[in-house]
């Protein structure tokens, strides 16, 4: 009699050599937190909730500054032009981690194995959800936020003999390092800009942590405040906080850069630059299989991503 195989090859299976106790309400409670915990830049955005509405779109109102008007004596006042937009952010992305556990590895697997794969999906659908964010990048300086380069009005480097750069493509050297005054001018650059000064977040890649961790200024007390890295954080240095993040994008490869080596992004920008919209939140789903006396377990996420202030976002292009 011919026998049925899940889809999929036996590696997708996890057996007793592989996996831990499976206990479904647990893991749904430790992979919720394993996703929180392990979140960077979807920390530091605007988070809109979509959950629990249908359709497949959220309209965020986009209101323009007015200005005052002088009022003269024994005149009407000055009603300010209606020239309000809006941002639509498309509700298009859905992702899934899934495991399929047979009754002999629930019976026989070590209990502390079972950590491993529920932080194993909380990390797998917040790294998705930062990969999405910092594509966002891309997208800064455009007027509409809809860009698709990393080269664009708001995308520098600091070079080593004239400091803030425009970044272009074959340019960033090894020699171009991570200076406090190149730093200072993009800050100046998003007060030019008149990003407000609360809600500023700089997220840089680990090499960028460790060239400006030579930095005196970046060693004192005054950035480290003697606290612990906590979902990437690191310290703060001119109001500005400042988080680590591996998923930092690649913006350049090697290969592609005949100038040095590969170069990451670093974003520095205001809490809303961006919006995460979430329509669902991580949830987790079991149903057991009985041809297979197995559980098929899936935590799953469904969300939107969307620039919503493009001036409000710049990129410091690095070495990687």
């Amino acid at each position: 009699m011919a026998t049925a195989t899940y889809p999929g090859s036996s590696s997708t299976v996890v057996t007793t050599t592989k996996a831990a106790t499976f206990i479904p309400e647990i893991w749904s409670d430790e992979v919720v937190a394993a996703y929180k915990k392990n979140l960077v830049l979807a920390n530091l955005v605007r988070k809109m909730s979509f959950r629990g509405k249908k359709g497949d779109t959220l309209h965020i109102p986009k209101p323009t500054r007015g200005s005052a008007a002088a009022k003269a004596a024994a005149t009407a006042v000055t009603i300010q032009a209606d020239t309000e937009s809006e941002v639509q952010v498309l509700i298009n992305k859905h992702y899934e981690y899934s495991r399929f556990i047979e009754d002999i590895t629930e019976a026989q697997a070590l209990a502390s194995l079972r950590s491993f794969y529920t932080e194993d999906a909380g990390y797998a659908l917040s790294t998705q959800v930062d990969n999405d964010l910092f594509a966002l990048g891309k997208t800064f300086g455009d007027d509409d936020g809809t860009g698709s380069d990393w080269v664009h009005a708001n995308s520098y480097f600091i070079d080593a003999s004239t400091g803030l750069t425009a970044y272009a493509v074959d340019t960033v050297t090894t020699s171009d390092v991570f200076t406090d005054a190149g730093f200072r001018k993009l800050i100046q650059l998003m007060d030019d800009a008149n990003v407000p000064m609360d809600g500023r977040k700089f997220v840089i890649p680990p090499s960028l942590r460790n060239a400006i961790m030579g930095i005196d200024r970046y060693n004192s007390r005054d950035f480290v405040d003697g606290r612990g890295v906590q979902n990437g954080q690191i310290g703060s240095l001119y109001g500005i906080d400042i988080f680590v993040s591996s998923n930092c994008p690649v913006i350049e490869t090697a290969a592609d850069n005949t100038a040095g080596d590969a170069i990451k992004g670093a974003l520095l920008f205001h809490t809303d630059t961006m919006v995460l919209a979430e329509q669902v939140g991580v949830r987790s789903q079991t149903q057991y299989k009985q041809e297979y006396l197995a559980n098929l377990y899936t935590a799953d996420t469904i969300y939107g991503v969307k620039t919503v202030r493009p001036e409000a976002g710049f990129v410091l292009a690095v070495n990687a």
